[in-house]
């Protein structure tokens, strides 16, 4: 058994899985801001109770993430200690910062969140709902800064020092905003929010669709998957306007990782754009493939006869695997596209007024939510494995940055120790998940929701302590109507 195979398989695993929760943070943390900025407008309870709800869901997912990711991180200095040193001093700062403005400013304001609904004003919950959306976002940051710098490297310069009488050589900051933003960045993480955005849109119109379906909770079903649905479709158009953007900017810094994602082996002009195929590295062709002739190159330089380079421009053992670059990055366009086709005819069904009563699409919106996982999960891979054989691009190779100290028999019985844990995590998640969705919203309560201000909230509670009963100030309560508007 390789050490190296193994070391990458166990950070694959752990990030895959990982993963599954950042981006539906982020997701349903801007559709919290959304609910809550609608519930202080307009005062209507309904979206109050939805805004409760989804806070319970943001708050089992946001564990679950924090859970993973402390895995994920204690890695690089167990499997990966040679890139650890490579890397720590721009890694470290970028992690710093992620701990500092962004960690601390989600968790901080959680609390409130979840809990400070009757012990917060409107106004100041609103505002704690704000910052734990931009708390998850602030995160990405830093995680998208540290991973797009290991893609275009800038900022930095390499230094030789000595351990135990060997030379070794790290990489240390020279410049830590050509660090921050260095050629892949803003494009990297637009394009990552985008997808978060997605998946939180999709997952609301997911459990909502099933809710309409069952006729339960319909009010605020239909409330929430309509909001959901004006996320998803912006962020779907958005989707592909940031793509192009993004893979524009791919071909110009990582040329080989194009070449790789499209199966563009010879360097030609006139470039065709395959919709899907088999490339083989052997004959250096796609097999069965469907192509739009001169549209790669239109795409890229915005002429159709341009020059586009291909793999012959590289060394043989610097190219990426040409078959798993090609499809991961295939299929996740592939179904950018499908969320738009949805979400655009989704849009116009609610605009005719008859969106509700197309059961057929309903049920494809409870199951359309595997979908943004799926893309998600597999636009990184296509970023990670199209890196390759670089961990960082152009300076060190993946083969070079394991630990010497750590056997193949470690790693495998480390995977085997972390899959175990994950099935019994995904089990409690998935447990925790269907008893909340079970349990739908909570009654919408009467009210409007600037009643109340900060003094009025610290006054209730003195009243509450000194056993004095407030119930004249409480706001009456309406069960929900069913959807029935």
């Amino acid at each position: 058994m390789d050490v190296i195979w193994l070391s990458r398989v166990q950070f694959a695993l752990t990030i895959m899985f990982h993963y599954l929760f950042p981006p539906l943070t982020i997701g349903l943390g801007a559709m919290l801001v959304i609910l809550e900025g609608a519930w202080l407008k307009t005062g209507d309870p309904g979206y109050k109770s939805a805004a409760k709800f989804w806070t319970k869901i943001f708050a089992l997912n946001f564990a679950m993430g924090v859970v993973t990711g402390i895995v994920m991180e204690f890695q690089f200095g167990t499997n990966w200690a040679t890139y650890s040193r490579y890397v720590g001093d721009v890694f470290g700062s970028a992690l710093a910062a992620e701990g500092i403005f962004a960690f601390f400013l989600e968790s901080g304001f959680l609390a409130v969140l979840v809990f400070g609904w009757d012990r917060v004003s409107p106004r100041m919950h609103f505002f704690s709902a704000l910052m734990v959306s931009l708390g998850s976002i602030f995160s990405s940051i830093w995680i998208v800064v540290a991973n797009s710098w290991q893609q275009t490297p800038t900022g930095y310069h390499l230094v030789e020092y000595s351990i135990g009488g060997r030379t070794q050589i790290r990489a240390e900051i020279t410049d830590f905003w050509a660090v921050v933003f260095n050629p892949s960045t803003v494009e990297r993480l637009v394009h990552v929010w985008i997808g978060a955005f997605i998946l939180g849109a999709f997952f609301v119109m997911s459990i909502t669709a099933y809710y309409i379906l069952r006729k339960r909770h319909e009010t605020f079903a239909r409330r929430s998957f309509t909001a959901a649905l004006g996320v998803a479709l912006v962020a779907s158009l958005a989707a592909l306007v940031s793509g192009h953007s993004q893979a524009k900017n791919v071909y110009h810094n990582q040329p080989a990782k194009m070449a790789a994602f499209e199966g563009h082996f010879q360097t030609a002009g006139g470039v065709p754009l395959y919709l899907f195929g088999l490339p083989d590295e052997q004959t250096q062709q796609v097999r069965a493939g469907v192509k739009l002739p001169g549209v790669l190159s239109f795409l890229i330089h915005n002429d159709a006869k341009a020059e586009v380079k291909g793999l012959d421009r590289f060394p043989k053992d610097e190219w990426p695997p040409v078959a798993a670059s090609f499809h991961c990055y295939h299929i996740m366009v592939g179904l950018g596209m499908f969320f738009i086709v949805i979400t655009v005819l989704a849009a116009i069904l609610w605009w005719r007024g008859t969106l509700f009563s197309k059961k057929w699409l309903m049920w494809a919106f409870v199951f359309a939510v595997i979908g943004p996982y799926v893309a998600n999960e597999l636009g990184w891979a296509a970023a990670e494995i199209g890196r390759q054989p670089w961990i960082v691009y152009g300076l060190l190779k993946t083969s070079e940055a394991a630990s010497p100290a750590v056997g193949a028999a470690e790693v495998l019985g480390s995977i085997i120790m972390f899959g175990l844990i994950y099935l019994i995590l995904v089990g409690i998640w998935l447990y925790l998940l269907n008893a909340k969705i079970k349990a739908g919203p909570e009654p919408a309560a009467a009210g409007t929701a600037g009643s109340r201000g900060f003094f009025d909230t610290a006054a209730r509670f003195a009243g509450h302590e000194k056993g004095v009963s407030m119930t004249e100030n409480e706001p009456g309560g309406s069960e929900d109507n069913g959807g029935r508007e």
